[in-house]
């Protein structure tokens, strides 16, 4: 049997898309591995929130010429970044030996591509510039035994100035609800525990008929066999009432909410397109505190976009100091060629982006270990995940807000959702008992 190997660059959609690439590759008769030198055929998922991310592809390119040379592996590049032009031109200029081209509108498409690569030893460029369909009942073979991704909404109408996602997902367009229902309950029966609802901007689903994200939330917690329902990412300018009253009503949901900040400062939020201010976004935080008994935050923040001033950093750090999150997600701004931030004139110095990421990764890590203390003694919900990979001897799982927890136990016991009490921190993790 032909082997291939599959590499995810970027976020949970990715991974959720690469989930379909290996049930497509996988039905067309092909086994993985996890070694690409072992490989008939390489694919590679892409990502271009980033710019490290083009660095890292080509250079993965770079690396697979001889082996295709040599043995004539097929290589195929799907994702994001294969619908932005200028990516495209230098795969046609310096990496014409890729097989297989393919976008985030053409996915259902791949067996078809790879069998025409195969058979007819044609190069296939495989791209549509407009808003794909919503295409149900794909093949999918899942990363995990317990937990799975679900996604409920490709696209995003958001247009925030940094970002080039709906250039290359396109507009929002949701599924409808009775097929993510369906989708769930499936996994539910085959012994999936935790689920993850997905999509650009969660909570702007739209089922059709007035059914909105409150009612897919409360619907899914329905299903019997599911006891954990996580989602990202939502948008703090369209996280309504309802959504908040779901989230305090069903105890299945995770009391830990990911709200994306981006910037603590009004002035940058505005030139961002982020449509709420610190204000609104403290408004918002404390109004899902008083509602939302133990609810905790997550969050990503970029630092260093173009015109941000020392004031604009330190209402960031003002920002993290007051919500206390639970994780930060740091990026430094990286310029994306065609979005509105690329052509901005006033682009902060490297050093100083970096000069702030330090500032505000010390800040964070300064909070982690007290934020810890709170959960000793405490007794929480695990799912637990498996044996860690330190030591073969300890289970290791999540809380209800993500908290890695190490504890002795019997293998029994992977899959489950159990109590456990948290006895120690230990900054990056915690250690209990059952």
């Amino acid at each position: 049997m032909k082997k291939y190997y599959i590499e995810t660059m970027g976020c949970q959609l990715n991974e959720n898309d690469s989930e379909k690439i290996a049930g497509i590759t996988e039905k067309a008769g092909f086994e993985q591995t996890n070694n690409p030198a072992d490989a008939d055929l390489v694919i590679f998922n892409t990502c271009c929130v980033r710019e490290n991310a083009e660095e890292r592809l080509f250079g993965k390119l770079g690396e697979l010429k001889k082996q295709r040379e040599e043995k004539g592996t097929i290589i195929a590049i799907g994702g994001c970044m294969m619908q932005e032009p200028h990516i495209l031109d230098k795969i046609k200029q310096s990496y014409n030996y890729t097989d297989i081209v393919f976008g985030t509108h053409t996915l259902h498409k791949f067996e078809e591509d790879l069998k025409k690569a195969i058979e007819e030893r044609k190069k296939i460029r495989d791209v549509i510039d407009i808003d794909g369909e919503v295409i149900e009942g794909l093949p999918i073979k899942r990363n995990d035994k317990y937990r799975a991704s679900v996604t409920i909404m490709y696209g995003c109408n958001n247009f925030c100035s940094y970002c080039i996602v709906p250039y290359v997902r396109g507009r929002e367009r949701s599924r409808e609800p009775k097929k993510i229902l369906e989708e769930v309950s499936i996994l539910a029966k085959e012994g999936y525990k935790e689920i993850t609802l997905l999509g650009q901007n969660v909570n702007s689903y739209n089922g059709g008929e007035n059914y909105k994200f409150a009612n897919l939330l409360n619907d899914v917690c329905k299903i019997e066999g599911i006891e954990r329902i996580r989602f990202v990412s939502p948008h703090p300018k369209d996280f309504t009432d309802d959504v908040i009253e779901a989230i305090a009503n069903n105890e299945k949901v995770a009391r830990v909410i990911h709200l994306p900040l981006q910037s603590g400062s009004s002035n940058i939020l505005k030139v961002m397109n982020r449509k709420y201010t610190k204000e609104q976004y403290l408004e918002l935080v404390e109004k899902m505190r008083k509602r939302i008994p133990n609810v905790v935050f997550s969050t990503d923040i970029i630092v260093g976009f173009p015109g941000e001033t020392k004031e604009d950093f330190e209402d960031t750090l003002d920002v993290v100091r007051k919500v206390n999150f639970e994780q930060v997600y740091m990026f430094i701004y990286s310029r994306r060629v065609g979005t509105v931030a690329d052509r901005m004139e006033n682009q902060i110095p490297e050093e100083i982006k970096h000069q702030r990421f330090d500032k505000l990764k010390e800040l964070y890590d300064s909070r982690v270990s007290e934020n810890n203390e709170k959960y000793v003694g405490t007794t929480q919900k695990l799912l637990v995940e498996g044996f860690s990979k330190n030591d073969k001897n300890v289970l290791t799982g999540r809380t209800d807000t993500n908290k890695v927890v190490n504890f002795e136990g019997t293998e029994d016991l992977i899959g489950k959702i159990i109590n456990i009490k948290i006895t120690e921190e230990h900054k990056w993790y915690l250690t209990g008992k059952i």
